[in-house]
Parts: structure tokens; sequence; C-alpha cells
């Protein structure tokens, strides 16, 4: 293992040289904190977190991401816009123009592991230009107890200059920034971006490719256990609320983003939170508040100069401000971040169209059904090119932009996951009622809490149900705490012909994005809403 100061990393399966002016490896938190400070990355807040802004990308850069082709993966992976093919010989040419122009810089290098399980644990190297994407890397991803270089080399390598830029006409990219996987030499390359968020997602991607030919179920959600060990599972988009659900006080925290199913259990891929700030409110979310301190690190949220306090309402650089922090610095969090087989599972839904209950239950055709089709609504922000409005869509396996595999491979795990260990899966909707966007309200969230805690006690499970007559789950007629009218949403909306309309064209749009998946068993096909 090179030395500090060493002018030579390896990088990728080959442990490719990569010469550098300097390298500064395995820096502690505080460290890389005053470096991000004396370089004039970022600024101390008030609280003590690290404040940084991105630049002109406030999101993830999907439509720039390619995949090498090559023949050890090339037959596995789902090609088309999410996965982008790329001749090894262009991505070759980058990754030499790459070198060259970090032969001058001073480089950042973090050793860490993506996987909770001791059974998946996956060494990772990451490579940064910038001192507070390092920060960054450390405390979102697992960093070695004794704070040093693992011994195993590692599985992955990431390398992250948001100063170099690709040339579209020479190397066959969408633009001037880019995320290249090479699958086979487990390198990812990001270029000409500032957002941090690339990095934690390229991990996400290569686990996505990786796991399930183990048999484990890579799945985009948080994870949380009860005082009886009854873990529970929570799919979404961001926005839908992954990170606010899962930190809840009566619960221990397991992860709040991404998360395997093996056959012992649930495990978190990530030793960190990496939680959506905007408006951001002590009383709703005093773990989230409590926990943007000092090692935290905030992205793209209005801190003033002069007197650095935050300003969590002001969105003017983005709507997806974020904070990355150790997952530790949750009152209640779960270390080491694994949990026995889900009791719960809880596929998240933000409903722009104000037509889904906020809980219902799904049987296991539903479950498939649902899951392939991952209606949610993209939030502002979250991924460039997005407008302030919220935006109907259909999301994939919950996780669309990182999945590598055809979808029916996750869904397929996952069904034969729920169905072993009998789990119960709900549909929450954290959106609208009353109406759609701009007409209806968004459901409180107090009350989405005290839903969700309803179902994991198990205080839904003699409850009488009704058949919702266009979707087909079951809907549960009462709720602890909850008035009646708020589960039956066209109680909710003053004009029910309006509902009625509104829910045909939800469940038009169902069956037109469904309609890709062709190899679904037919009972699945089945289990949508009645258009």
């Amino acid at each position: 293992m090179p030395s500090p100061q060493s002018p030579v990393i390896p990088c990728g399966l080959e442990g490719e040289p990569v010469r550098v002016a300097a390298a500064h490896w395995n820096l502690p938190a505080a460290a890389l904190i005053e470096h991000a400070v004396r370089r004039g990355e970022a600024l101390l807040a008030e609280n003590g977190a690290l404040a940084a802004t991105t630049g002109q990308f406030t999101g993830r850069s999907p439509r720039d991401k390619f995949v090498v082709r090559e023949p050890s993966s090339q037959d596995r992976v789902w090609w088309g816009p999410v996965n982008q093919p790329m001749d090894s010989t262009r991505f070759d040419a980058v990754f030499a123009r790459m070198r060259a122009h970090m032969a001058a810089r001073e480089l950042y290098v973090v050793d860490c592991f993506a996987g909770a399980s001791p059974k998946h644990r996956f060494p990772v190297r990451i490579v940064t230009e910038l001192a507070w994407h390092n920060v960054f890397c450390r405390q979102l991803f697992i960093v070695p107890e004794d704070n040093r270089p693992h011994v195993e080399a590692p599985q992955l390598t990431i390398i992250d200059l948001p100063s170099f830029q690709a040339n579209p006409e020479v190397d066959g990219t969408r633009s001037d920034t880019f995320i290249l996987l090479h699958l086979a030499r487990r390198l990812v390359l990001v270029g000409n971006t500032s957002y941090a968020g690339e990095m934690k997602k390229s991990v996400f991607t290569v686990l996505n490719y990786l796991l399930p030919l183990k048999g484990v179920v890579p799945m985009h959600g948080s994870a949380n256990v009860g005082p009886r060990g009854d873990a529970a599972l929570f799919f979404g988009l961001s926005g839908t609320g992954k990170t606010t659900l899962s930190a809840d006080p009566a619960r221990g925290l397991i992860g709040d983003d991404e998360h395997g199913w093996d056959e012992d259990g649930i495990f978190n891929f990530e030793g960190g939170c990496y939680a959506k700030c905007i408006n951001l409110r002590r009383e709703l979310e005093p773990h989230i508040w409590d926990a943007i301190r000092f090692g935290a690190v905030l992205e793209n949220v209005v801190v003033d100069p002069a007197t650095r306090r935050l300003d969590y309402d002001d969105g003017s650089l983005t709507e997806n401000t974020r904070a990355a922090y150790p997952v530790a610095f949750i009152e209640n969090a779960v270390i080491p971040g694994v949990g026995g087989h889900p009791r719960n599972v809880v596929f998240l839904t933000c409903d722009v169209f104000g037509v889904l209950p906020p809980i219902a239950r799904l049987d296991a055709a539903q479950t498939q059904y649902h899951f392939l089709s991952g209606y949610t609504s993209k939030v502002a922000g979250t991924e460039r090119g997005l407008g302030a409005d919220p935006q109907a869509t259909f999301s994939t396996c919950f996780g669309h932009p990182f999945l590598v595999l055809p979808p029916t491979t996750y869904a397929t795990l996952l069904a034969e996951k729920i169905a072993t260990h009998r789990s119960v899966v709900w549909l929450v909707n954290t959106g609208w009622t009353g109406g759609p966007y701009g007409a209806g309200k968004r459901i409180a969230l107090p009350v989405t809490r005290a839903i969700i805690r309803a179902a994991l006690d198990g205080h839904l499970d003699g409850v009488p149900m009704r058949k919702d007559p266009v979707f087909g789950f079951q809907v549960p007629t009462a709720c602890p705490g909850i008035p009646s009218e708020i589960l039956d949403p066209r109680a909710t909306w003053k004009d029910p012909s309006a509902y009625d309309a509104r829910a045909n064209d939800l469940a038009a749009l169902f069956a037109k994005n469904f309609a890709q998946f062709s190899d679904v068993p037919a009972h699945v096909r089945a289990a949508g809403p009645a258009a």
C-alpha cells in the first residue's frame, strides 16, 4: 500500500498506476474539513456542518452515464437509455487523458466499504479532486474502525475530477459531463460535475450488477427495526419520504437509502445518510436536524457568509438541498447496519394525481406489478432538467436509473424473498389528497407517520378492508388515531366525478407503462388497475 503523499495511486482490479502530484490517503474527517475550508471549497456553518455548493450541476446527470460494452458483462446488461453502451477504446482514451490531467494535481483518496454484512463487504477506493468530496464519501460509506486502508485490494475504484471535461465528438459522450462504468475493470470515471451524489450512486449501480448474481436483492430503500426486532423496508424515489419516515424515534435506523436482502436478512450498503434539507424543521424531523453538525456535509444549502446561519427554506440554488452525515449521528442508529428479514415492506409513492389512498395492502401479484411500475413523482432538482413542479413518473423497481440487469431480475428475487419470509407489503401515498397537485393538499407528515406506525405495529392486521374498484388493492377502512374519511381519497374530493376521471387517467398511465414488460407472468400483468 502506498505511503502518505505517494505519487502513485493503484486503481481498479488490475491496480493500474496513476501518478499524481500529491495524494492524501485516508485523512480523518476533521483534517479533510480543514483542507476544504483552506482551499476555499466550502464554509463552516454556525452549527459546525461543512457547507458546499455544486455549481451548475445540483442533481444527477443520468443521461451522461455510459457502460462499457465488454465480453464479461455484455450479455447480462440491460442496454438502453439507462445503460448506454460505450466502446472500450473510447473509455481507454478518456482514462488516458484523465491520468495526464491528474499528474499535476493534489488528490484525496479514501479506502472504504460498501455493505454492512460481513458476507458482502465490498472494498471501494474513491479518488477525488475536491477535499469536500472526500469527506462526503468518508461519511457516507463504511470506514474501517482503525482508520487505516483495508488489506484487500479494492473491488471498485471511482475517480472523480470536476475540472476534467470530455470531448463529445471524440469520446462519444452526450456532453462535456460523463459517468463511465467499466464493470470488468471495476473502474468508474466521473468528470465535469461537482455533484457528489454521482459517486454514491455509482457504487450502488455496480452493486446492482454484482449482487443479484449472488442471489442478493439490491434495493433503493431505507430500513429500520422495532423494539421486537421487527425489521421494515421502505422503497421509494427521492422526495417520497424514505429518509424522513425511516428515522422514527420509536425504531432503530438501519439505513436511509440503499440496502441488500440475503439469506440472513437485510443490510445497509452504506455507513451514512443523505437527507433532503429543503424546508427542514426540527419539530418535524428532529433526528435529521440534530445530525447536521460538525462532520456533516451540506450541499447547496444557502448559508449567510457573514453569520454562517443556514436557511433551509431557501431553494434558490436548488430544491435538491442535501445533508450527508454518518448514520451514527442518528441517536437510535443500528450499528452495524444489519437486521432480520423484514416483517413489513412499504412502497412509498408521491401521487400527484391525488387519487391513491394513504395506505393500501398488496397481494403477491400486485407487489410485483407495483414494484416493476414504480409509480411516483420526481421532485424538483433530483435530476438535471426537472422543473419546479413534481412530475408523475414510473421508475422501475423504484430505482430505474441504477438498474444494470433487466428489471424482472430484481422483481423476481424480491418476490421470492417476500414469499419465503411472509412479509406484508403496503403501498403508501405521501403525495396529494383532496385533488391533484395544485388543487388538493399534500398528506401531512404526522398523518403518514401515524398510518405507517399502525401498519408496522400490527394495528391494521384485523381492520376491515375494502377493495378499491379501480386499483384492486385492499384499503383499510379504519386506522387508530386517523379520521376514516382520509383513508378514502374519493371522499376527500369536492367533486367525486372529477376523482373518478383522474383515477381512470392514472390507471391508463399504469397500463401504458406496463406494456414494456412483455416477459412477466399473466397473473402479474392482470394485477394492475382496471383502466
